[in-house]
């Protein structure tokens, strides 16, 4: 007696490999996907930022000329270092650019006015003296000024930038699809006259806590 068709099937149905390469790249495509995405994202990524860096380091040497302290020469500095990123698909992106003025490069490292930290807490207190810089009489943990300043000053250029990231694979471990970064230079106006003078350093105490 035949056994029926159904049985007899059963071993070659179990050996028959058509469609298996299918579902198998059924199954890793999404990996592969998300890693190409991620290896796409993180080199526009780094595109931006070289593109960033770059740009910054030109708009503070053309800043820093005698002709950087008039107001349009600022602007049309600014909004060059703009075009650059707009041309890497930053179009409707949040550039905020801004300029610290500092008397030297050692005020621009410092960590506000310097004082006697007599008690070891880290804060100005208990009639510890500081130095007073800006004659302004109180110890300042910021000692500089908005601005692209005078002759001989120091500046510090900075573009920040938060924009919409090209792949924003982000999202499925809860980022908000955009991606910010910065770009900083610390560099000297150019000696095109003297530069003006300050108030005398005079050494105060800060106040009781």
């Amino acid at each position: 007696m035949r056994a029926p068709a159904s049985l007899s099937a059963s071993p070659a149905l179990a050996r028959d490999e058509r469609g298996a390469a299918l579902t198998e790249f059924g199954l890793i495509f999404p990996v592969v996907a998300m890693l190409l995405l991620g290896a796409f994202d993180v080199g526009h990524t780094l595109y931006v930022r070289s593109i960033l860096e770059g740009a910054v380091q030109k708009a503070a040497r053309d800043s820093g000329l005698e002709t950087g302290a008039e107001a349009t020469v600022r602007t049309a500095v600014d909004n060059r270092v703009r075009a650059q990123l707009h041309k890497v698909g930053l179009q409707d992106s949040d550039i905020t650019i801004t300029r610290r003025t500092y008397r030297t490069f050692s005020a621009a490292a410092a960590v506000g006015e310097t004082f006697t930290d007599t008690n070891g807490n880290g804060r100005c207190d208990n009639g510890e003296p500081f130095e007073d810089g800006n004659a302004n009489l109180t110890r300042d943990a910021d000692v500089s000024a908005s601005g692209q300043g005078g002759a001989k000053d120091t500046v510090i250029y900075t573009v920040a930038v938060d924009y919409q990231r090209l792949f924003p694979i982000d999202g499925f471990i809860g980022g908000d699809g955009r991606s910010r970064m910065s770009g900083r230079t610390v560099m000297n106006n150019q000696p095109y006259g003297e530069q003006a003078a300050s108030a005398a350093t005079v050494v105060r105490n800060c106040p009781a806590s």
